[in-house]
């Protein structure tokens, strides 16, 4: 994987610790850009921006790359509220008062970095003909509104803090390996498999998918990509480990087959492969 550009020296710590953590798991599976687009709905031009500190990601990209991942995202949610009161700061002008000018191809809103001010300064105005002279009177309504954003603010970073504590003191509270894993643990692990080989009619069968020929590809998870990557390994061509999950190293074995099989090397398996791989 390409290394990643180092973040920018004014990004908030907690900003820097959200993008370093969305970073570890695009490149601990091997995510690309374009992977990340496909299956978050976000385009990769907005994945640049969020991997490389220019943009800050809205919850709906981080839950939906924690998803993919199989990781906790309630972690990466805490630091990005943390985060996001201070990338305001940082800007020095209210959600309110900026107007999207681009969406992703999937229909998601833009993030802060996208929008435009439409908010014109109070010493940029045009004073209209026949105006007396003199100063021109505060609005008195601008600081009841920005005393509660204060405050609102405030809340946010405690909140924020108080359930950094918690994660941290469940961390120290059970460092040893869980034997039990409970419910949602289990549900966040894929399921390991076994290949059983046998010869049934004739063709091979790794005994997981009952012989089904469902046309499976990239990001595709369950018995029957199992099922696949078993019968490859029969055929002599690594796809990593048995677990099920369709990533980079199940897509270049596929590859590797269909092309040494005289197929269309596209990385689908469909009813086609499935015949050669059974063979």
């Amino acid at each position: 994987m390409p290394r990643s550009k180092a973040l920018p020296a004014e990004l908030d710590p907690h900003a820097q610790q959200l993008v370093s953590g969305l970073r570890r798991l695009k490149d601990r599976d091997e995510l690309t850009l374009r992977h990340l687009a496909a299956k978050t709905g976000y385009s990769a031009k907005s994945w640049e921006r969020y991997l490389g500190g220019t943009s800050l990601p809205p919850r709906e990209a981080v839950e939906a790359l924690a998803r993919i991942t199989g990781a906790d995202p309630a972690p990466l949610l805490a630091l990005r509220e943390i985060a996001a009161d201070s990338w305001d700061s940082r800007r020095g002008r209210p959600a309110a008062d900026t107007l999207p000018v681009e969406q992703d191809p999937a229909g998601h809103a833009g993030d802060p970095a996208d929008v435009v001010d439409v908010r014109e300064s109070a010493e940029g105005e045009q004073e209209p003909p026949g105006s007396p002279a003199g100063p021109r009177p505060a609005a008195p309504t601008r600081f009841p509104h920005r005393a509660l954003t204060a405050v609102l603010a405030a809340l946010v970073v405690a909140l924020g803090v108080t359930l950094l504590l918690v994660l941290r003191l469940d961390d120290h509270a059970a460092p040893a390996p869980v034997v039990a894993a409970p419910t949602s643990a289990a549900a966040s692990s894929p399921p390991a498999y076994t290949c059983h080989l046998t010869r049934v009619d004739g063709r091979w069968s790794a005994g997981l998918n009952q012989g089904r020929d469902t046309e499976i590809g990239y990001g595709a998870t369950g018995a029957d990509v199992a099922e696949a990557q078993c019968l490859l390994r029969r055929a002599g061509i690594s796809p990593g480990g048995i677990d099920g999950m369709f990533g980079p190293l199940t897509l270049r074995a596929v590859k590797t087959f269909q092309a040494r099989a005289g197929l269309v090397a596209d990385g689908m398996v469909g009813p086609r492969s499935w015949k050669a791989l059974r063979g």
